[in-house]
């Protein structure tokens, strides 16, 4: 356990453990990582290293004795070790010099080698290159003898219409069967030597193929011996290894790098010890990586993919805090425009546009209740829980499909106000980054040029102030996540949204990304509706 460098003594222990998947950092815990960065910065072997972005992650916990303390942990490994000074240990040394991990590597890594040398040999590619030589050898000798084939069946076809005695009929014929007899023979003898050169190419990738199903089931059984020394305690005292935990997950196997993270080396670590857990807390050092949001020295919360099964079996016997997005949002939402056939709504923040899995009141609720029993609502679209603002609904399913229509035709115009942390130098732009799901760090989206849906968000800066920015944004497409993702990765404005605890930097209250306009032609009295609502910040 590390000693606190500064007095906390007029810091109050928090009464419940941090929900790891969204919180605000606890002072504990922000004193504890100010102190590890401090640390981190001093140590010059790393910086290469560290510049290309780690997750580090710090746990309070207070000792037998009622001391409080903290632990630090880094995720993966760090210079090519798993055991540094002021880290906690893995959950289990895969890089133990004298563990099976590191015996059973080398073999697999010799397999891979001896793939590589067949594929490099000489004997492989003369194999290869005598196949090609011989196949198309045999492709052009073929086509010529049927090319031949064709000008005397031609010749022989010209004479016939001419007139031919019996005799020299009976020879045309013999000729052509002749010359057929011939084609095959010739294919036959030709397929013999290109089947030769086939079985010369087959006779190595049988072998590679061999090498491979080989490594496979090498590489499949080790994982499994991996994930079953990953042996995760809980307050509980509990012990569940990865593939017992993970059996019950819908992909039912852990994924790779399950088990390394920061959070759980550092509940396993206090568990071992007798270190009751206060509160945790992860943040990002270096540059983000290509396709995630990742920004130096912000918090994040604990990946879903990976820590989400893990978490919810370590923090078992721990008092842990609410998740904060299934409590209920302040007020409800406001009608800001109705007719015959359309309902539109001022959604507050922190309120879900549709029914959850949780029960948590939604604006679709409040809009069937106000309808009552005139109308069944339709949503048109949805904003995201944490966005507030104009949401539209449609009371009868020929309306729906004609808005519906005009989101997918982009004939509705949509505009945005947010409230950015950092200055963007520029006044205006376009921002065009494709979008996929993130399924480790669910429910945040990366960027993906090569598989990503595109994504392009027009921008105006309204004012600059105390270092954040005010803009309009002017979504052209509507991705989960667009404006947010397109605010804060370093290829977008590289400033997120305020109050993003997904992207940026959790601010306590909310997320400053307001729904304020919509315009669109009636469909069905034809006339421009504009709607307008200005968000309270």
């Amino acid at each position: 356990m590390l000693i606190f460098q500064h007095d906390i003594s007029q810091i109050s222990i928090p009464q419940q453990f941090t929900f790891p998947f969204h919180y605000t950092p606890h002072p504990l815990c922000v004193m504890a990582a100010e102190e590890v960065k401090a640390y981190i910065a001093t140590q010059n072997q790393w910086h290469d290293e560290l510049e290309r972005g780690k997750m580090f992650g710090v746990l309070v916990v207070t000792d037998v004795n009622g001391e409080t303390g903290y632990l630090a942990a880094f995720s993966g490994n760090l210079a090519g070790r798993n055991h540094h000074e002021r880290f906690v240990p893995p959950v289990f040394d895969m890089l133990d010099p004298d563990g099976f991990f590191v015996k059973e590597e080398a073999g697999i890594s010799a397999i891979n080698a001896e793939i590589e040398a067949i594929r490099s040999s000489e004997l492989y590619a003369s194999a290869l290159e005598n196949h090609r030589l011989t196949k198309a050898e045999a492709e052009k000798r073929i086509s010529d003898a049927k090319k031949r084939a064709k000008e005397a069946k031609d010749i022989r076809h010209r004479r016939r219409t001419e007139g031919v005695t019996p005799h020299e009929e009976s020879e045309l014929t013999r000729q052509s069967q002749f010359e057929k007899a011939e084609l095959k023979r010739l294919e036959k003898a030709l397929r013999s030597k290109v089947e030769a050169c086939t079985a010369e190419v087959k006779m190595f990738e049988d072998k590679i193929l061999k090498l491979k199903v080989e490594r496979k089931l090498r590489s499949a059984e080790l994982q499994r011996r991996i994930f079953e020394h990953f042996e995760m305690l809980n307050a509980d005292g509990v012990k569940k290894n990865l593939c017992e935990i993970f059996a019950q997950t819908p992909q039912g196997f852990p994924p790779a790098g399950a088990g390394e993270c920061a959070a759980p080396k550092l509940l396993q670590f206090a568990y071992r010890n007798n270190l009751k857990p206060i509160a945790m807390a992860e943040f990002w050092w270096g540059s983000s990586p290509a396709a995630e949001v990742r920004h130096h020295g912000c918090y994040y919360p604990a990946c879903q993919g990976k820590c989400g099964p893990i978490l919810a079996h370590m923090l078992a016997g721990l008092d842990v805090e609410p998740n904060p997005l299934l409590t209920e949002a302040a007020g409800e939402p406001e009608v800001v425009y109705e007719d015959r056939w359309l309902l539109i709504v001022n959604k507050p923040a922190g309120m879900l546009s549709v029914p959850g899995k949780n029960g948590n009141a939604s604006a679709y609720d409040f809009a069937r209740k106000h309808l009552a029993a005139s109308a069944e609502p339709l949503y048109v679209h949805r904003l995201d829980m944490a966005t507030s603002g104009l949401l539209m609904f449609a009371k009868d399913k020929e309306t729906h499909k004609k808005m519906c229509d005009m989101f997918c035709n982009r004939t509705i115009r949509k505009r945005y106000v947010a409230i950015l942390t950092g200055e963007v130098a520029t006044d205006s732009g376009t921002i065009s980054l494709p979008l996929t799901a993130d399924h480790v760090n669910r429910p945040q989206q990366k960027v993906d040029f090569e598989n990503g849906k595109d994504a392009v968000t027009e921008y105006v800066v309204t004012s600059r102030k105390d270092g954040e920015t005010r803009v309009v944004f002017a979504p052209l497409t509507g991705r989960t996540h667009q404006l947010r993702v397109h605010a804060a990765h370093k290829l977008g404005l590289n400033a997120p949204i305020k109050g993003d605890a997904l992207y940026g930097r959790h601010a306590g209250s909310r997320l400053f990304l307001h729904a304020q306009y919509l315009e669109f032609v009636h469909p069905e009295l034809g006339n421009l509706i504009c709607i307008e609502k200005d968000p309270d910040f």
